[in-house]
């Protein structure tokens, strides 16, 4: 297998691990499944090792074909950066970039770092849906996608936003009116704001217990309201209509205007909630994605508005001992 055979395979090989299928990889590599399934199979030869175990159905790597599938977009990403080298010095990053994102984050954080980014790169153009639901990054065509919450291992690259802190907030009126709560089984004597999230699912609160442990709360239990966007708990949290769990980001603004207050500080667990910026381990990740998520990674670093100094809280807890009027 001479050198220009050896890429082609090897191009094959991580295009069908990340896709998942040999028509997916021929697609993306514009030649036929035959074409792909052959040049996985001269690789394997020349290894002398199978690298992954195909069915009608799904492709399955094996130990040999995780490891040489890690080594090679080692491999991968030094010609990436040696094409972009050479062609970012004849002329700027150009070309059509789609994105997907939240609503709430694309309108809110993305939408105002779209006029520097295209200022800095005039040849680019930028189509973004705005869409809560989890997309198919690579079946479905998308540069990259935005999302957030616990981000699970997966066959994509994930770069990390801010991380997500979830508080439980309510106004000041509720708080006078049913109480604070002091403890997390004082929940269930309480109004709560659920949150619907894609598929129907109500994420359950969870807290740190004493002896290290963790313990969790249902709020469709007590739910006075279920809603599917965080501006709808915010604003139904700010009326006084119940407590609400919402990332620390999106309430700061009311925090600080005194429109809600912190409760159950000590107790809540942090999670492991993220936003991410994710794009395909695809072999010469053209240079107008690579140039947008640089960009857009130094932006949000320097957004104020998502990097919440989490030791600013305390003085937004609510005083425990304000007593209800009931």
């Amino acid at each position: 297998m001479d050198s220009s055979q050896r890429v082609r395979a090897i191009l094959s090989f991580v295009h069908a691990a990340d896709a998942g299928s040999f028509a997916a990889a021929a697609r993306m590599l514009a030649i036929s499944s035959a074409a792909v399934s052959k040049n996985v199979a001269s690789l394997e030869k020349a290894l002398g090792v199978r690298l992954m175990n195909r069915t009608t159905r799904t492709l399955q790597l094996t130990d040999e074909g995780a490891l040489f599938l890690q080594q090679a977009r080692i491999a991968l990403q030094a010609l990436d950066t040696a094409v972009d080298t050479v062609v970012n010095q004849r002329a700027g990053p150009s070309g059509r970039i789609r994105i997907s994102t939240s609503t709430a984050f694309g309108h809110g954080y993305l939408m105002p770092q779209l006029p520097g980014l295209l200022a800095r790169y005039p040849e680019l153009s930028i189509e973004v849906d705005f869409d809560d639901r989890i997309v198919d990054l690579v079946r479905e065509g998308y540069d990259l996608v935005i999302r957030g919450g616990s981000i699970a291992d997966s066959a994509l690259i994930s770069r990390p936003i801010y991380r997500m802190i979830p508080v439980l907030v309510a106004a000041p009126v509720y708080l006078e009116r049913y109480g604070i709560p002091l403890s997390p089984d004082a929940l269930n004597e309480h109004r709560l704001i659920a949150r619907r999230f894609l598929g129907g699912r109500v994420a359950n609160w969870s807290f740190r217990q004493r002896d290290g442990g963790i313990s969790s709360v249902d709020p469709s239990a007590n739910a006075v309201l279920t809603l599917t966007t965080p501006e709808s708990v915010i604003q139904a949290a700010c009326s006084g209509l119940g407590i609400a769990r919402i990332g620390v980001h999106l309430v700061y603004p009311c925090l600080l205007s005194g429109e809600l207050q912190l409760v159950l500080q000590d107790y809540l667990h942090p999670e492991n909630y993220e936003m991410v910026i994710q794009y395909p381990h695809r072999a010469l990740l053209p240079s107008r994605v690579r140039v947008a998520v640089d960009y857009l990674l130094e932006a949000f670093a320097r957004c104020s508005e998502l990097h919440v100094p989490l030791d600013s809280l305390g003085r937004f807890v609510a005083e425990a001992d304000r007593s209800p009027d009931r």
